[in-house]
């Protein structure tokens, strides 16, 4: 069951309850097997132990639908790397970086499938259910109160991503976007410091910069799908905006910080004679007004949106200090 992307929380007969960001995950529990699994089938089980122990200490044979969070519930990097194929580094960050279920729907309980009946009637099961549930495993927060939602959304908590709004009367619709989820609208004025070409054209996507106080331009993401306008306008100035790499401040490379799992989606390796070069460098002279959803330090976690050009704005003055780290 899905959510479409909404500005405002809806009103009416409508449940509300944080959006966790987290990795959603369905739990079926039948006797003492417990089976975690992603939303596309991916399988969760050995990488949260401490979880698995937890639905065991549950009373009740159930297949629910929710959230992995770790402790720590704005530490998204860390979550990943949970995912780790050695099994004495599963056991080690269990300890280290331990995780939570919090439950937001139940499919089932016992032989029953509750699918069909109101969003309402398998709340009040999942309450039951886990009324005497260990810490690790806890239904979310929810609210039928309009007003409680929006405070909700003005001040999250740690690991709330926004809002989700269901309505009371709704059945389990999987793959449905039924839901509704409000998320918080940010935005970040960068300078666009590169383009890397595709089968269409010389533009496909934009690698954006923004400068540190060290003079560093740091990149903190892309935008993977400009509007065409944006790349037919780009694709003419290219000769006048391109330099050449060692006059760029990316000669040496960029993104190269890495992160928990290793190197950046779009990072440019250091690059040396010999090396196919996969982006072209241009002077960071533009600024573009971008929006983006969640940032992991002082990197966008996906690709930006391009909003529009921003002419008034002097390239020197797009730093870091725009992003709010950790939101």
């Amino acid at each position: 069951m899905l959510a479409r992307l909404e500005r405002e929380l809806p009103r009416g007969d409508w449940a509300y309850e944080p959006k966790w960001d987290g990795f959603r995950c369905l739990v079926f529990r039948g006797g003492d097997d417990i089976v975690l699994q992603s939303r596309n089938g991916r399988a969760l089980t050995r990488y949260f132990p401490e979880v698995v122990a937890a639905l065991q200490a549950v009373t009740g044979d159930a297949v629910l639908d929710g959230e992995l969070l770790l402790d720590a519930a704005d530490d998204f990097p860390s979550l990943l790397a949970r995912i780790h194929p050695a099994a004495s580094r599963v056991r080690l960050l269990s300890t280290q970086t331990p995780a939570r279920f919090v439950a937001f729907d139940c499919l089932a309980l016992g032989p029953r499938i509750v699918m069909s009946e109101p969003f309402a009637t398998r709340r009040t099961l999942l309450e039951q259910l886990l009324a005497a549930a260990p810490d690790r495993v806890q239904p979310t927060p929810l609210t039928t109160d309009r007003d409680e939602a929006q405070q909700w959304f003005d001040h999250p908590q740690a690991g709330w991503d926004g809002v989700v709004a269901k309505q009371l009367g709704c059945p389990y619709t999987p793959g449905a976007r039924t839901m509704r989820k409000v998320k918080p609208q940010r935005s970040a004025d960068c300078v666009v410091a590169g383009v890397r070409p595709g089968a269409a054209g010389p533009v496909s996507s934009l690698l954006l910069g923004l400068w540190t106080p060290d003079g560093t331009l740091h990149h903190p993401g892309v935008v993977s799908s400009p509007p065409r306008a944006v790349k037919a306008q780009l694709a003419e100035e290219l000769p006048a905006l391109q330099v050449p790499l060692e006059t760029h401040p990316w000669r040496g490379g960029f993104g190269l910080e890495g992160g928990t799992t290793g190197r950046l989606k779009g990072a440019g390796g250091r690059w040396v004679p010999g090396m196919t070069q996969d982006w072209l460098p241009i002077a960071p002279r533009l600024v573009a007004e971008v929006g983006y959803d969640r940032l992991d330090g002082l990197r966008f976690r996906h690709p930006a949106r391009f909003r529009h050009w921003r002419p008034d704005r002097d390239p020197a003055t797009c730093l870091v200090d725009q992003l709010v780290v950790g939101r």
